[in-house]
């Protein structure tokens, strides 16, 4: 651990003392909302405590930078707030979610899957990385940085002692060589040593990432590694160690967590992912000059006015899964099958998968003249995937597989202007796997005034025809086989959505339908509902104020048209209660609250360490989770380029029935006291 500081440390200090990328010298105007002239988010720490007017001139060189993402395979771009807030940062490093949304295995990391069906993702690049999407970072889910001076954050958290606690290291380095091409780091490690045993996660994120944004040229790039090494314990061998332990051995009234058993003890599932991203577009067009005013006599400035754009963008991914185990699966009756003999040589299963995929396109741009009112693009991708299983005859050569995929498709959209928005994107399969496949999205923004507030009105859509991931249809392991022929997966979606921020008010509800709905069954193995499901889903966040208390509302509700397939709680609740003010001068901002999780009784899913995935409970082994709440104590500071926060996580623990489960069989961890640091600088 030492030692992964120490080059934390090294690769910030070199980072910090990079030379300085010094432009626009001279004065910046920040108006009240924390951004400058050109639209760049002004970090807090740098702003005057008081603005007593519109716009406020700063001197000199104040730092100023904006962060975005890449919204899809054309490479759009889509600006996000700079990651400077204090609000929920005490929420950051949970995995259950900001508002609690995951089940998960209680280990800082470990797998996880969302409660609320709408947010689940889609499982690329493979099934096993999925359930790590509290660690794992996909490229349209990455941050880029341009800023004006060398940008830096250092966060860590910390929870329990040597023995059972969880440590994370994150360190984010981004510095410009000029107003156009920036590039940086991003290094994150997790470590957490579990409090039940033979659980502990140790991961490992490293990424180098580019960008340059230009008039006529764009690009933007990712290399990023992951190492992720998760060990089982399969949970633990009776809940009543935890919902009745006076039952128990000795009959205490309650158990240390390291003190009780485990099914598993000698499980260890590997994940190593890397994947090279770069996307990148060229712009044709022409210069206009820029409005002036009618007596302003100094010389026209011009602006660049894309019209058409051509679009490359390339993925190159390497994901390998092993999964190791000594432990006697035959004496713990813990899987129903042995496909190849114990003594194998073959120490492992193991699988590999390879893919490259290439996206070119063609856009004609909005807003180039007034009669363009949106833009048009055609594109077309074609993918090919390598993957390589264990051969179940016993021989060491691998089966392999290669499956090819050539889609086209189109996107119409109107992103200018500030009454409507919308857009649309879809695409066709036509050669290889592709063939019968198709999805089609889109969304559309209303916005108007109302009683001195904006209303904003959305719509989303999609329709899609999709082929099962390969995975669950073909899989070779020493206890899991299945070579399977599945139908395509047709999906219909529609969401709604209201928005009035004046009364922090936002609603949703939507209904999906799915065609044979592809999931792992009681037996941990992939299987087709013949016929129709719906899922039907309703979501209100509403916050309240008043002087320095504030109450943050989240109510889901959804509903499964069978549960026996996929179960979901009805309601599941997230509520923050907590004051907020400012202290010594008004340069300390702290919030001082309690907020609570809660979910209703339902059969959730169970986890199966040797697919290291999520599967409906064995018929023999139904057990109800949920009904629990957990509640957290904490206090969140904001000092300048600082934030810290102090936590009691799961404070309620023993004031009620002891049944803190968020997966059958893996209780939460108890009462703990964590914290965390993030520090901005700008050097």
């Amino acid at each position: 651990m030492r030692r992964i500081l120490l080059l934390y440390i090294l690769l910030s200090v070199i980072g910090l003392t990079t030379v300085h990328a010094q432009f626009d010298n001279g004065r910046q105007r920040v108006d009240e909302n924390g951004y400058d002239q050109y639209g760049n988010q002004v970090d807090p720490a740098m702003i005057p405590d008081r603005l007593d007017s519109a716009n406020v001139e700063v001197q000199g060189l104040a730092p100023t930078l904006y962060m975005w993402r890449i919204k899809n395979q054309l490479g759009d771009r889509t600006i996000i707030p700079a990651d400077t807030a204090y609000h929920h940062f005490q929420n950051t490093n949970l995995t259950d979610g900001l508002t609690g949304h995951y089940n998960y295995l209680a280990n800082m990391g470990s797998p996880r899957m969302s409660r609320i069906f709408f947010d689940r993702r889609d499982p690329e690049p493979t099934i096993f990385m999925e359930p790590f999407s509290s660690f794992f970072i996909r490229p349209t889910e990455f941050n880029f940085t341009n800023s004006n001076v060398p940008y830096t954050n250092l966060t860590y958290h910390k929870a329990g002692n040597k023995v059972n606690g969880e440590e994370r290291f994150k360190s984010y380095f981004s510095v410009n060589v000029n107003k156009k091409l920036a590039f940086g780091f991003n290094i994150d490690y997790l470590y957490g040593r579990g409090y039940y045993n033979n659980q502990n996660t140790a991961y490992f994120n490293a990424a180098f990432f580019g960008s340059y944004i230009g008039d006529k040229y764009q690009m933007q790039a990712i290399y990023s590694n992951n190492y992720l090494k998760t060990n089982e314990n399969g949970g633990i061998e009776d809940d009543r160690y935890i919902t009745a332990p006076e039952e128990m051995a000795q009959g205490q009234r309650e158990y240390e967590s390291t003190n009780i058993p485990t099914k598993l003890s000698e499980t260890t599932n590997r994940n190593h992912d890397f994947y090279i991203f770069l996307t990148q577009r060229y712009n044709l067009g022409f210069k206009r000059d820029i409005p002036q005013a009618e007596n302003d006599t100094t010389p026209a400035k011009q602006e660049f006015v894309p019209v058409t754009s051509f679009i490359h963008t390339i993925q190159v991914e390497r994901a390998r899964h092993t999964f190791n185990s000594n432990d006697d699966m035959r004496k713990k009756n813990y899987y129903q099958n042995t496909y190849l003999d114990p003594d194998n040589p073959i120490a492992h299963d193991s699988t590999t998968y390879v893919g490259i995929k290439n996206t070119i396109g063609i856009a004609l741009l909005e807003g180039f003249n007034k009669y363009a009112k949106a833009g048009l693009t055609a594109f077309a991708s074609y993918k090919i995937s390598k993957y390589t299983l264990m051969n179940m005859n016993g021989s060491p050569s691998p089966d392999k597989y290669n499956e090819n995929e050539i889609f086209v498709g189109g996107e119409l959209s109107k992103r200018e202007g500030n009454v409507l928005h919308y857009h649309a994107i879809g695409e066709v399969g036509l050669a290889g796997k592709a063939i019968g496949q198709f999805n089609v999205k889109g969304d559309i923004d209303l916005n108007f005034p109302l009683w001195k507030d904006t209303v904003s009105l959305i719509a989303r859509g999609e329709v899609s025809n999709k082929l099962a991931p390969f995975y669950m249809r073909h899989y070779h392991s020493k206890h899991f086989l299945w070579d399977n022929d599945m139908d395509k997966e047709f999906r219909t979606r529609i969401e709604g959505e209201l928005s009035i921020a004046r009364w922090r008010t936002r609603l949703k509800a939507g209904v999906e339908n799915i065609k044979n709905y592809t999931y792992f069954n009681q037996q941990a193995t992939p299987e087709q509902k013949s016929g129709s499901l719906q899922v039907l889903s309703a979501s209100l966040n509403q916050d309240f104020k008043l002087g320095i208390f504030h109450l943050d509302n989240e109510v889901t509700w959804q509903k499964s048209s069978d549960q026996t397939v996929l179960p979901l709680p009805d309601l599941s609740l997230y509520h923050n209660f907590y004051m907020q003010f400012k202290l010594a001068k008004k340069v300390l901002s702290v919030q001082l609250g309690a907020d609570v999780r809660y979910f209703t009784k339902y059969n959730a899913p169970a986890y199966m360490p040797a697919i290291q995935n999520f599967h409906l409970q064995p018929a023999n082994d139904q057990v109800e989770i949920g009904g629990y709440p957990i509640v957290n104590v904490y206090a969140n500071l904001h000092l300048k380029r600082t934030r810290f926060y102090v936590m009691m996580y799961h404070v309620n623990q023993g004031m009620s029935r002891p049944n803190y489960f968020l997966s059958p069989h893996y209780p939460i961890n108890p009462r703990v006291l964590k914290f965390g640091l993030s520090w901005n600088f700008y050097d």
